[in-house]
């Protein structure tokens, strides 16, 4: 690290490194400095010039605090540290002519404006505004573009800052946003009139400092001071990223990401933020019971006490963990039916994952270990489709210099990748080879564990981290999978033993598994998916927003899950909905409330109490086994369809079908 250098901010002397930039010693002082395109996450562009500063003994006009190094910053005549001045006559009438240029082509749109209430220019302009304008012309305007059905433009409202241009092309990796012209013709606009080719688009509706992107779906819908705010976890695949929910009354109108640097950064994936319409529809709100063929509402007394007789009357005793179960229900259902004779199973995509050796299904590596790697290996996995902002942190890496190794299925990722080959002997022909390397990473992807062999495959991934000197994560697809496997939800017989001669299966939310005819099928989830289909016995439970719970993601960190919502009609927390059966079965599970449940959990797997902290794994790699044959296959087919609650969704639907559209368009002729 570079030796720390003086600098004396508005009367505050602080020592800061050199390579900062003034703006960023500004903050670090506790000095707040307007900005509009500057972005800690983006490269540097300099064109608003809000960040205007006074630099005491330079040239006679105010500089750009967010393109200026300290390392410029000439000292006083005796060597003084440098002077910088942010509340100067000078730079108020600086940062006053600047707001005054700012808003003379802006509309005066507030009233309707949907970033109204939460909008940088309006806080600005409250600070530095004035209340006439100097400017006789007429105003520009400008055309809105189409960007497709998640963010809506208006651009006349553009303030020319280019986050969104610098997002889409270093961030996202897509290059379809632009400025074109000068001056007065200056304007973002998209190649050709392309519409946003990202599964990471909607993060330019939280970077627009104006009005000029909003989301489409949220649009005229609520405003900021109306909603209610609720921080939690995401569940839509097993990175974790930490989110906020805003609700009106019962509804979830909108989610947002909050800042993380450990795990999503301050981005969230197209899923995650629009997925909310999916919690409206489709939804389970009343215990159903087949009759006859048929499903009919029923009581909850009377669903419970069939669940009951049947699982009382079981040879075979099968309980499955779905993909959104938080760690809480998943451990009452294990509790549940092992007290019963039972066994439970959370591995229902058939991935052979080792239980009791969290270094082999979770791995030793963390997600943050991915700024650092210069060598990254990609095993059966499509991180674009199975962690769209883990893979914006691959490409942020490559960026950097990492060079990107692939085994497994083709797929354009945002970066360059060097193609080592599809299929098994790939893998057998990189671990012989292998040997150390600099910062090396290993990601394993669920494609690489579902076959016969999946066993083996994981033994040579952790046999490469070895040879490399580097780490291993494995990238799960599913939020609910690592904490279950951390309650040793997993069965010895595996999926298809424990589903063979099953007479009764308690479902828990499964709903990626087609269940073959013959159980009784007790279905206990939030949507009428093909879990419900399948049941003969429908308990209506919590969607992930409407009940508090852990959820353990990919790289084996614990978080903490809050309620934002409540159930709809007769649906309840899962937890509480298998206490209850457990009390009609006669074998009452030895806690009534949430609170006594996770105290028994903490006391069983202690580390799950360590919230968003990250348990070191101890590495106890497996024994070497023969690979099998065949190219490795992709754990997701469409990424916007993953789970019952984006399959809800009208507007994953639609986004669905854009996809493959695209990817079915047709290439004019030679």
């Amino acid at each position: 690290m570079a030796e720390l250098r003086k600098i004396i901010i508005d009367e505050h002397e602080i020592e800061v490194d050199p390579a900062m930039t003034v703006l960023q010693a500004c903050e670090l002082a506790g000095i707040e400095v307007p900005r509009f395109c500057y972005h800690e996450r983006l490269s540097i562009a300099g064109n608003c010039r809000m960040c205007l500063v006074e630099i005491v003994g330079g040239p006679p006009k105010p500089a750009a605090s967010c393109a200026m190094q300290v390392r410029d910053l000439r000292p006083g005549p005796e060597g003084q540290p440098p002077v910088v001045r942010t509340k100067s006559p000078m730079v108020k009438k600086a940062r006053e002519g600047v707001m005054e240029f700012l808003l003379i082509n802006h509309p005066l749109d507030c009233p309707i404006c949907d970033q109204g209430g939460e909008c940088d220019l309006q806080d600005q302009a409250m600070a530095y505004g004035v209340d006439f304008s100097r400017y006789r012309e007429p105003k520009r305007a400008t055309e809105d573009l189409d960007l497709g059905p998640l963010v809506a433009t208006c651009m006349t409202r553009c303030i020319s800052c280019t986050r969104c241009v610098r997002f889409t092309t270093e961030i996202a990796g897509i290059t379809q946003m632009g400025q074109t012209g000068r001056g007065e013709d200056a304007e973002i606009t998209s190649y050709l009139g392309q519409t946003l080719d990202s599964e990471l688009q909607g993060n330019i509706i939280d970077l627009c400092p104006v009005g000029a992107l909003t989301s489409k779906p949220y649009a005229f819908t609520a405003r900021p001071w109306e909603l209610t705010k609720t921080e939690t976890i995401d569940v839509m695949d097993a990175l974790g990223s930490n989110i906020r929910v805003d609700t009106k009354g019962r509804e979830v109108m909108r989610i947002l990401p909050r800042n993380h640097d450990g795990v999503n950064e301050e981005w969230i994936s197209d899923k995650t933020r629009f997925v909310w319409d999916g919690l409206r529809r489709q939804r389970l709100d009343r215990p159903h019971i087949r009759e006859n063929g048929k499903l009919r509402p029923a009581t909850w007394p009377e669903a419970l006490a069939a669940a009951a007789t049947a699982i009382r009357g079981a040879r075979k005793l099968a309980g499955l963990v779905g993909d959104l179960v938080p760690v809480e229900a998943a451990f009452a259902l294990k509790e549940l039916v092992e007290e019963q004779g039972g066994h439970v199973e959370c591995r229902v995509d058939g991935a052979r994952l080792p239980a009791g050796n969290r270094s082999a299904y979770v791995g030793n590596a963390a997600i943050e270990d991915i700024d650092r790697a210069r060598n990254i290996y990609l095993i059966g996995t499509n991180p674009r489709a199975e962690a769209p902002v883990l893979n914006a942190r691959i490409r942020k890496a490559w960026l950097h210099g990492a060079t990107v190794r692939r085994v497994g299925p083709g797929a354009d990722l945002t970066y360059d990748v060097a193609d080592l080959g599809s299929d098994r002997a790939a893998l057998a022909r990189l671990v012989e080879h292998a040997g150390p390397q600099e910062d090396a990473l290993v990601i394993v992807g669920q494609g690489a564990l579902r076959e016969a062999d999946g066993a083996a495959v994981l033994a040579a991934a952790m046999l490469l981290a070895e040879r490399t000197g580097g780490g291993m994560l494995v990238l799960h697809t599913a939020a609910a999978r690592v904490g279950a496997m951390d309650l040793g939800c997993v069965s010895a017989l595996g999926l298809a033993g424990l589903m063979e001669g099953a007479d009764v299966v308690l479902n828990l939310g499964a709903d990626e598994i087609d269940i073959a005819p013959g159980p009784f099928v007790i279905y206990q989830g939030s949507h009428g998916d093909r879990g419900a289909h399948r049941a003969d016995v429908i308990l209506p439970g919590a969607a992930w927003t409407e009940e508090p719970g852990l959820f353990v993601n990919t790289e084996g960190r614990a978080q903490l899950a809050l309620r934002a919502g409540f159930p709809p009609g007769d649906a309840r927390e899962n937890w509480a909905i298998l206490r209850a059966l457990s009390g009609e079965l006669g074998a009452a599970l030895p806690y009534d409330t949430l609170a006594a449940l996770r105290k028994r959990l903490v006391g069983r797997f202690p580390h799950l109490g360590l919230i968003d902290e990250l348990p070191e794994n101890l590495w106890d790699p497996l024994p070497a086994a023969p690979l099998g044959s065949g190219a490795f296959l992709p754990a997701v087919g469409d990424f916007y369809l993953t789970n019952p609650i984006a399959r809800a969704s009208a507007l994953m639907a639609e986004l669905s079908a854009n996809a493959r559209a695209r990817r079915a368009a047709p290439l004019a002729a030679e």
